[in-house]
């Protein structure tokens, strides 16, 4: 039967380890002056070490050998690798959590040991065991017997109560570097005859994000359809669109608001068999890693990624603006609360990278989006218009001597007076006038402009809702009226709705600000409109128009 590379390539000294320096130095130390603690916990996430360091733990407590221990070589070293030393109980908590197993053990442990000098218990993904297990194993985990040795091991050591972890030696097991796995896995390769390119170790040694055992199974992946040489190409064929490198990808393209490019690569990585809502989480993720990178110079203990990982990520951050990582933040976590109850999670993302792009863009780009908000109340172009007032003074001056040459057989220079009065109409075809009175300029575009701030106004609210759920009361209850170059107008109704506009004032601006790329100021108006009552009279009356019959009053 074949056996995976990650077991037949098990350490079987603490030389073999790979990574972990500080790790071995501290055991190998306890182990050669007989100082070993009666209870370790070795944390740190999957395929660092963590079962391979307690079995080299237990040899060499029960190594016979007068040199370096563990030797890999003495009968007791041999019996723990093929697991037929009786001292040495592997236990998984996943399948053994509950108290009636924690009860059997406290049971067996006092019996001392029959072939070695130590009783060692190893308890894996310790984690899952239930609190009336962890209660029972207390006394015991704090107290044992001097010949019992407690290894617990977890990826999860923030879900262990405290009284576990206060018992207990703690050694954290970091994420190994990507050139300590190429490493490992090169020699491999030469020991088993394949020949294996720099790009093909390095493609698998990203993808397994310091998981030695990760990196093993890829590799096993790899070879195992036969051939002798393995080439990068080869390496993603098998892997597909996998890995942080994904995210780093779609992230790019979002924040450069190519939309179709960043649907295209989302329907790439989803035919290689993606889970959607997976593909959300991990992003989330990501935008998370960014934002730790953008603010923390050492993020190594609170990103869960390999050096070279947290590098790539430290890049993207570098490049891109703390609004955009939030927004990420923000439409993801709505797309995947959206995605959890529908039966097509893939349109809700596909819509989510639509809006990330377009929100993107607009905030790159202000003036473009000011330029679409602005010809509604005709505010924008006149803006460039305002030296109008310069505009009649060269007016008036060619408009006499055009007089002056048009009237010299009746030379009335009176007539000139009344002249001028044809001026305001190539006035108005440039229309120096709105510039000046803005609220005539309204009726012109009268339906164009309601819709433009309608939209706009619909617009910064849709930004709005996500930072505070109490801007949806506002928006039922208000509507943009007008729209200049220094200032807006919302309409609102009397009485508490507006205090509460005048209360998100500041909110509101900025809102504004981001959408059109301009500073204003927000003016509050107060409606005042109320419903016409009719007398019971109109209304037999309009009773008796629309029913064709006499509507009598009793």
């Amino acid at each position: 039967m074949y056996t995976a590379l990650y077991r037949v390539y098990r350490p079987e000294v603490f030389d073999q380890l790979l990574g972990q320096e500080h790790i071995v130095r501290i055991l190998k130390n306890q182990i050669a002056a007989e100082s070993t603690s009666h209870a370790y916990l070795f944390c740190g996430t999957r395929g660092t070490g963590k079962t391979t360091t307690a079995r080299l733990l237990a040899k060499g407590l029960n190594c016979l050998s007068d040199g370096e221990r563990p030797c890999g070589e003495c009968s007791a070293c041999r019996a723990i690798r093929d697991g037929s030393f009786l001292d040495v109980i592997e236990i998984d908590a996943a399948s053994n959590r509950g108290i009636d197993e924690i009860r059997e053990l406290r049971e067996s442990v006092n019996y001392p040991p029959v072939m070695g000098r130590k009783k060692v218990y190893i308890i894996d993904e310790v984690h899952m065991m239930t609190p009336e297990a962890f209660n029972a194993l207390l006394k015991t985990l704090e107290e044992p017997p001097e010949y019992v040795t407690f290894i617990l091991a977890t990826t999860e050591v923030r879900k262990l109560p405290a009284t576990i972890l206060s018992r207990c030696m703690r050694l954290d097991f970091k994420r190994i570097p990507e050139q300590t796995i190429m490493a490992g896995m090169k020699k491999i390769c030469q020991d088993i005859g394949i020949d294996v390119t720099d790009s093909a170790l390095r493609i698998i040694a990203a993808n397994a994000d310091g998981s030695v055992r990760d990196g093993l199974s890829i590799l096993d992946q790899c070879i195992a359809g036969g051939e002798k040489t393995v080439d990068g190409p080869d390496v993603l064929e098998f892997l597909g669109a996998s890995g942080e490198e994904v995210f780093v990808d779609l992230t790019d393209l979002v924040t450069k608001g190519r939309t179709a490019e960043a649907l295209q690569y989302l329907a790439e990585v989803l035919a290689d068999g993606k889970d959607v809502r997976q593909l959300i989480r991990d992003w989330i993720n990501h935008y998370r890693n960014l934002l730790m990178t953008k603010y923390i110079r050492d993020p190594r203990e609170v990103i869960n990624l390999s050096v070279e990982n947290i590098d790539r990520i430290r890049s993207q951050s570098a490049v891109m603006e703390p609004e955009d990582i939030n927004r990420g933040i923000l439409e993801l976590s709505k797309t995947m609360n959206e995605a959890r109850w529908s039966t097509q999670p893939r349109i809700l993302l596909e819509l989510c990278i639509v809006v990330l792009c377009r929100q993107t863009g607009a905030f790159r780009a202000p003036v473009t989006a000011d330029a679409k908000a602005a010809p509604a109340p005709a505010a924008r172009p006149e803006a460039k218009a305002t030296p109008a007032p310069a505009a009649p003074q060269p007016v008036p001056e060619p408009e006499p001597t055009e007089v002056a040459e048009q009237t010299p057989p009746a030379a009335a220079p009176a007539e000139a007076v009344p002249e001028p009065a044809p001026e305001p109409e190539p006035q108005r075809k440039a229309q120096p006038e709105p510039a000046d009175k803005p609220e005539p300029a309204a009726p012109a575009p009268a339906a164009p402009a309601e819709e433009e701030l309608l939209a706009l106004w619909d617009d910064i609210f849709t930004a709005g809702a996500a930072s505070k759920g109490s801007m949806h009361l506002i928006r039922s209850n208000t509507m943009l009226t007008a729209l200049d170059e220094n200032t807006f107008t919302v309409t609102v109704p009397e009485g508490m709705m507006r205090r509460h506009t005048e209360n998100n004032r500041g909110m509101l601006e900025d809102l504004m600000e981001k959408r059109t790329g301009v500073r204003r100021v927000m003016q509050v108006e107060v409606s005042h409109n109320k419903k016409k009552e009719i007398s019971a009279e109109e209304a037999a009356a309009n009773a008796a128009k629309v029913l064709g019959t006499n509507v009598e009053l009793r």
